[in-house]
C-alpha cells in the first residue's frame, strides 16, 4: 500500500512497483486517516508511508496501525532525515526509513527486505542513528505528543483526547508514555507540569 499526500508521488511509486513482478499495489491513501481505512480493507504486507501528511501524520499512523493489530511492515519513504522525524518513526514501529532520492532498484530491494521483516535504513538515516547512540541527549517531543499533552492539560480524558485527534484511546496512551519517558516523569500531572515549566505548552 502507498501512502503519500502527493498524487504524482503515488503515481510514480505505483508505476515503479507495478513494473517489478514481485509486487502488487493493493491500495493508495492521501493521508493517515484514509490509510487506516484502506489498510483495514486490503490488509497489505508492506506500507510505503510518507511522514508529513494532513489529517493524521505518519508517526501517528504507524502507532495507530500497530494499536489496531495490523501486521503490515511499515517502510517510511520521506524527504526528511532529522532526529525529530527519524527517531519517533522508528520508535513507533517502522521497519525501515528511506529518503525519496533512493534509486529505483534500491527501493524495490528495500520493499522486499521489509516484507521479510528486515530493517532497512538509508545511509544518511543510519548515520544519524549511530551518532545519536554515541551522544544521546534530551529528545524533543513530537507534535502529536505535544497535542496530546495540551488536551490533557485542558482536562481531557484519554478517551476525549482520542476523539478530538481522531485516533484510538490506545494511541493516546502510547503518545503519553513516550512523553513521560522524554520528560522523565511517571504520570499525567507531572508531565503537564514539566511541559509548562519548559515552555512546551505556553503560559497557563
Amino acid at each position: 500500500m502507498i501512502v503519500d499526500d502527493h498524487p504524482v508521488v503515488r503515481d510514480g511509486l505505483r508505476g515503479m512497483l507495478d513494473a517489478d513482478g514481485r509486487f502488487t499495489v493493493l491500495g493508495e491513501a492521501g493521508d493517515g486517516r484514509e490509510a487506516l481505512a484502506v489498510a483495514d480493507a486490503v490488509c497489505p504486507d508492506v506500507v510505503l508511508l510518507d511522514l508529513r501528511m494532513p489529517v493524521l501524520d505518519g508517526v501517528s499512523t504507524i502507532t495507530e496501525l500497530k494499536a489496531r493489530g495490523c501486521a503490515a511492515r511499515v517502510l517510511v519513504l520521506t524527504t526528511y532525515d532529522t532526529d525529530t522525524d527519524v527517531l519517533p518513526a522508528m520508535r513507533a514501529g517502522a521497519t525501515g526509513y528511506l529518503l525519496k532520492d533512493t534509486p529505483r532498484d534500491e527501493l524495490c530491494r528495500a520493499v522486499a527486505a521489509a516484507h521479510r521483516g528486515e530493517s532497512v535504513l538509508s545511509p544518511a538515516v543510519a548515520g544519524r542513528l549511530i551518532d545519536r547512540l554515541r551522544s544521546p541527549g534530551q529528545e524533543p517531543l513530537t507534535q502529536r505528543e505535544l497535542e496530546v499533552l495540551a488536551l490533557i492539560a485542558r482536562g481531557c480524558s484519554n478517551k476525549e483526547a482520542a476523539r478530538r485527534l481522531f485516533v484510538s484511546e490506545a494511541t493516546v496512551k502510547t503518545h503519553l508514555l513516550h512523553a513521560y519517558a522524554k520528560l522523565g516523569v511517571r504520570d499525567r500531572a507531572a508531565a503537564v507540569a514539566v511541559a509548562f515549566e519548559r515552555g512546551l505548552l505556553g503560559p497557563r
